[in-house]
């Protein structure tokens, strides 16, 4: 195996095209294999599924950035990342993620999340009233992004008239592109969002109310609370794991889908095959680009590689989920594939918890555009298609047209 760092052409647009080609190179070299990732900075990308799912239950692969012996990992961070460090479940480990996972698990229910059904059909055929009469729409900027950011607003009981402030600060920390480099541009954004949920926090604690952020407060196990800190972290991670995520899923498989007309097709003519093809966006070409990072906290043997103490390590999930090993004719999207082991999500304690509302809002999104547009198509030729650089795959736009007017609500 070749000890040459590989880099990852974040800054090409062919790559981010289509990057798989690559990964496939990668994974058929070997199962462990030393890249330059983002940043410039140098990583260990663990790529085929069997070792992908194994070390995501390592308790040797640390989630605090600390663990890492690069300086730059934390240097590099925007403010509001190296700020949040300290308290965040995402880059925690037990027993302070044991703490943490147990009393956010109280409050952000499946009985919480299930209850959003309703609203989230609610939000989504809103949407498609305002873009259906003009017979064409580009489905990030007026379908994928409002969707998510409006559930994520009300799930934490953010007013109505503050969520474009709301969204746009969140767009200037999350969804970052080569037109949005300026770290400044990033602190000031975080600063603004920062002060906000602080204020928003305090409402919530004098005022309660029915949403997720009441529920978070009030949230105890025995005499443990969730700190100032810890809300304020806790806020951050959701708009990532429920907004961000969330529109790359559903933009990415309206996308997939145009991409794939028999696909397409059949879904329309098999409409209970919607929580099946979600399952197969996500590990066909799923929202995270290439993985998740983790840190060895000692020297690490993988695959009959020895990762040093303090390297970074990628668990390459969208390299894994395309293992020839774990899944029949991998780089076919399959809809009818059935197999949901895929780990966009992650694996393990770290399993996002999200992960119900994504797949709520990506069934509900997609399905009501193909009733609601039976004639959909894009409205450039696919390579024409741009992908936001970075570590969150997605596309930056995605114009189509359809017949104005489009089903109504209900239609079918």
């Amino acid at each position: 195996m070749s000890q040459q760092p590989v880099p990852l052409p974040y800054s090409d647009p062919a790559f981010l095209a289509d990057p798989f080609p690559l990964y496939r190179r990668l994974r058929e070299e070997g199962p462990v294999r030393r890249a330059v990732i983002a940043g410039g900075l140098e990583a260990w990308l663990i790529t085929r599924y069997e070792d992908a799912l194994a070390a995501l239950s390592d308790p040797r692969l640390s989630s605090d950035v600390r663990d890492a012996s690069d300086p730059r990992l934390i240097a590099q961070l925007p403010e509001f990342e190296r700020e949040s460090m300290m308290s965040s479940m995402l880059r925690s480990d037990p027993p302070d993620h044991t703490r943490l996972r147990r009393l956010v698990a109280k409050a952000f229910t499946a009985r919480r999340v299930a209850g959003l059904r309703p609203r989230v059909q609610e939000i989504t055929d809103r949407l498609l009233d305002a873009v259906v009469p003009a017979g064409r729409a580009d489905l990030v900027a007026e379908f994928a992004l409002p969707l998510p950011v409006t559930v994520i607003g009300e799930l934490l009981g953010v007013p109505g008239d503050d969520r474009q402030d709301f969204q746009q600060w969140t767009d200037a920390m999350l969804v970052r592109d080569e037109t949005m480099p300026d770290p400044a541009v990033v602190n000031e954004a975080w600063q603004r969002m920062h002060a906000y949920v602080t204020k928003h926090l305090e409402t919530k604690r004098a005022r309660p109310g029915d949403d997720l952020l009441s529920a978070l407060i009030s949230a105890h196990d025995e005499d443990q609370r969730l700190s100032q800190d810890e809300l304020i972290a806790m806020t951050f991670l959701l708009l990532v794991a429920g907004y961000v995520t969330t529109v790359n899923l559903i933009s990415g498989g309206i996308a997939a889908l145009l991409a794939h007309p028999g696909q397409l097709s059949l879904l329309r003519e098999r409409p209970e095959l919607l929580p099946d093809a979600v399952e197969e966006f996500l590990r066909h070409d799923g929202p995270v680009n290439p993985g998740i990072v983790r840190f060895a906290r000692e020297d690490t043997g993988i695959a009959g590689v020895t990762i040093p103490r303090g390297a970074t390590v990628v668990i390459a999930s969208a390299i894994a989920d395309r293992d020839p090993a774990r899944f029949t004719d991998p780089d076919r999207l399959d809809i009818t594939r059935g197999d949901s082991g895929h780990l966009a999500f992650g694996h393990g304690i770290h399993y996002c918890l999200g992960a119900p509302l994504a797949r709520l809002e990506g069934q509900i999104a997609i399905g009501t555009v193909l009733r609601r547009l039976p004639d959909l198509a894009l409205a450039v030729p696919p390579a024409e298609l741009t992908w936001r650089p970075g570590g969150l795959r997605g596309l930056a736009r995605l114009p189509v047209t359809f017949t104005p007017g489009g089903r109504g609500p209900g239609g079918s």
